[in-house]
């Protein structure tokens, strides 16, 4: 009952930021639900581009940026949130299967939960390799990076790779929002930084 309030109130709390918002039109098409296109918001990003700075916060409510990882190589794994079976899986693949490949790369994972969520699912499922943070204060990472889902306001899944000055090196936006992202492109990306 309580994960089902704290989803309603993010998910509420997620569309009144994004009536503001403008549509990505720079990955519009792109993305799909049960064969049905979703409408992203915020502005979207290029592979080469610097990568915009985003405000979210940890497990605390402590504000990160991407700054707090300067000088650093960055894995983003976004995911809409970490209680349903995809995203729990791509969170697990990257926290058990890559973070210990590249431990001098900053690993992320990016959603729209709650950082409560977040933290009781973190420990629950052993993550800790990987650093959840949580999109829903503030929207400013969906939109800096155009990934909120246009009226349900949770993250559209995507996984992005910074080079240590934060270029946008590699980009995916998993085309199937159902869908597992391809991981061995993830990994190339990461052996070449």
């Amino acid at each position: 009952m309580l994960r089902s309030l704290t989803f309603a109130l993010s998910a509420f709390c997620s569309m009144a930021f994004a009536a503001d918002m403008t549509e990505n039109t720079l990955d519009a098409g792109k993305v799909s639900a049960q064969s049905k296109p979703i409408t992203l918001l915020g502005q979207g990003v290029k592979l080469g581009d610097k990568a915009p700075d985003f405000k979210v916060v940890d497990g605390s409510f402590t504000p990160i940026t991407l700054a707090d990882y300067q000088g650093k190589a960055v894995l983003i794994s976004v995911v809409p949130s970490l209680d349903t079976g995809v995203c729990s899986i791509q969170t697990k693949h990257f926290n058990e299967k890559v973070a210990s490949q590249f431990p001098n790369i900053a690993m992320l994972t990016i959603s729209a939960d709650l950082p409560f969520a977040q933290k009781r699912f973190c420990k629950a499922e052993n993550i800790d390799k990987i650093t959840a943070l949580s999109d829903s204060v503030w929207r400013d990472f969906g939109q800096n990076y155009g990934l909120i889902i246009k009226d349900m306001g949770l993250l559209t899944r995507a996984v992005f790779v910074l080079d240590a000055s934060h270029k946008v090196v590699y980009k995916q936006l998993v085309a199937d929002l159902s869908t597992e992202p391809k991981y061995d492109p993830v990994i190339s990306a990461l052996n070449a930084l």
